[in-house]
């Protein structure tokens, strides 16, 4: 299997830039069959449900088992390994701690000018869904990172939705995640039908304000054709990873950590990018050994991705044109390898997580850091920003005026409204008003 190095002194600019694209998934082809299933979950409800859960996920569910039930709480928390629980105990702690560090204060209310007040106060939304996907395997990590700031936010109302496996069940971990994230509600409801249930309702799953998490191309669909029934949030593609390498780090880390991102799946996108020769090339003769070490399908999916146009390894010619690249390329995921990481920080200007030093594998900002692992991907960590208690969030502006400070924001105030034509506006704020004041005085 051979690993793809890519040479930006030899490279044209088209060549360059043909680096940065990412797998493009077209929708199109994938809405016109969502719709039905859209209409008929509209209509049907669970009947549509249960009978897309049997043709889809070819999972036994019927109209009466959509919802988990306490016994199915009972006998994950039974069955599921001690060290696991222990493990996801320790991952809600973190993202617990992170995420209530992050919550900002409920309200804030400055003198802007003498007499006049104003700030923002910060309430959660009503209720969200958050989707957890199970085609590639079981994910109780996506369970917390995305109930959990929902719960900190202080959501009333979360709902988790996922597709079933083939026994009709729901995961155990999913479920113990879920307990552990203080969620009870939780709906076997995957691919489109199940953001169609969460738009609109069912007798069992209820209609949310907003749903979160990555999903299918059936359910980017269904995000894209129910946004405006349902605020979806920002999309996620597909994995991504770049690790920047100075000439101090450790090529065969570096290569370590390369694979990470990239066993997602073949789709994923993951770079090496350093000025090292001797870097790139350690890492290059590491990661055959690394891949021995692991499962086929995930060995197949790495090393298509790091042997194909989006993954392997970036030489530079110098840090300059390193940094350039990363900041271009605006990953998911940035790891930085050097034994004095902090001095690129400053250069680095667009990455959905920044993860610093030999000791900050991604695989521990997936799980246990307690930084949450729902990021902006395709590029859209140059304006996005990672999954935080923000997005259960929102900001109400707040204003009062006093009786000293009214005048002379009147004045300018009217003046602006006659000229961009607004006669009640300006009225509003004229000598009609300030002589009923007078009178009511």
């Amino acid at each position: 299997m051979t690993i793809s190095f890519h040479d930006l002194s030899r490279m044209t600019r088209e060549e360059r830039d043909a680096l940065l694209k990412r797998t493009e998934a077209d929708l199109s082809q994938y809405e016109e069959k969502v719709k039905p299933i859209i209409a008929a979950v509209r209509e049907e409800g669970d009947e549509a449900l249960a009978r897309f859960a049997r043709q889809f996920d070819k999972a036994p569910v019927e109209r009466n088992t959509i919802a988990a039930t306490e016994a199915d709480f009972a006998r994950a928390e039974k069955t599921l390994d001690p060290k696991v629980k222990e493990a996801l105990s320790f991952m809600a702690g973190s993202i617990r701690r992170f995420h209530e560090d992050q919550k900002p204060e409920e309200m804030w209310f400055h003198e802007i000018r003498p007499g006049v007040f104003a700030g923002d106060r910060t309430t959660p939304i009503p209720s969200v869904a958050c989707y957890v996907p199970r085609g590639k395997g079981a994910f109780p990590s996506s369970v917390m990172m995305a109930s959990i700031p929902a719960a900190v936010a202080g959501v009333k109302e979360i709902a988790i939705i996922t597709p079933p496996g083939p026994d009709g069940q729901v995961d155990d971990a999913t479920l113990v995640a879920a307990r552990m994230a203080g969620v009870g509600k939780v709906f076997k409801a995957g691919g489109a039908q199940g953001i169609a249930a969460v738009a609109y309702g069912t007798q069992t799953v209820p209609k949310c304000a907003k749903v979160v998490g990555p999903g299918s191309p059936w359910v980017g669909a269904a995000k894209r054709l129910l946004s405006h029934v349902i605020d979806t949030g920002t999309p996620a593609g597909p994995s991504e990873l770049i690790v920047l390498a100075d000439d101090t780090a450790d090529g065969r880390l570096a290569g370590l950590d390369l694979i990470i991102e990239s066993e997602h799946g073949p789709d994923s996108s993951a770079f090496l990018v350093t000025w090292s020769r001797k870097v790139a090339e350690d890492a290059v003769a590491a990661i055959p050994e690394f891949w021995a070490q692991m499962g086929e399908q995930r060995v197949s999916y790495s090393s298509a991705v790091l042997g194909g146009p989006m993954g392997g390894i970036v030489l530079a010619r110098d840090e300059e044109e390193a940094i350039a690249f990363c900041n271009d390329y605006a990953p998911e995921h940035l790891g930085v390898h050097s034994e004095e990481p902090f001095q690129y920080l400053g250069r680095l200007q667009h990455a959905g997580e920044i993860l610093l030093g030999r000791h900050t594998p991604p695989t521990l900002g997936n799980f246990v850091i307690g930084v949450n692992h729902v990021l902006p991907t395709s590029g859209w960590a140059r304006t996005g920003s990672p999954l935080t208690v923000y997005d259960f969030m929102k900001r109400t502006s707040v204003a009062y005026v006093t009786g000293k400070g009214y005048p002379e924001l009147a004045r300018h105030a009217e003046v602006i409204a006659r000229y961009e034509g607004f006669d009640g506006h300006a009225n509003a704020v004229s000598e009609t008003r300030a002589r009923l004041l007078r009178k009511n005085a």
